[in-house]
């Protein structure tokens, strides 16, 4: 069932965006949605920054519609949270909720990618 994200408070007429409620969330989802490069950039800033981050802190190398579609994928399939602040839409890691269903795979998947730049990197400069 998904959840609401309207902040406690807010105006009736305030904004808000569905996410799976935890139970909800499946592990082929989120497998689906940290195997698109984009995806899982924008995954890695979110962990290093440890909080909310905006879309437009968030720079990538696609249109703003293809950055919206991807920051959706995310966000239906459970891995981040978007919350309207004012006009801004901020971003987090549901860090918590992940890490309670399939423990470990964050950190993982974080070391993983970073491994994997790194390797990239090198290969660059050979």
């Amino acid at each position: 069932m998904p959840t609401d994200t309207t902040p406690t408070g807010a105006p009736s007429g305030a904004r808000s965006l569905e996410h799976p409620a935890r139970e909800d969330i499946r592990l082929a989802d989120v497998l689906h949605a940290l195997a698109d490069p984009m995806r899982l950039r924008i995954v890695c800033a979110l962990a290093a920054a440890e909080g909310e981050l905006n879309c437009a802190d968030i720079e990538l190398p696609v249109s703003k519609s293809t950055c919206t579609h991807h920051f959706r994928v995310l966000r239906e399939h459970g891995v981040i949270q978007q919350i309207y602040r004012g006009t801004a839409k901020m971003n987090g890691l549901r860090r918590a909720d992940l890490d309670a269903l399939f423990p470990g795979l964050v950190d993982d998947v974080l070391r993983a990618a970073d491994l994997q730049s790194r390797r990239l990197a090198d290969e660059g400069d050979a």
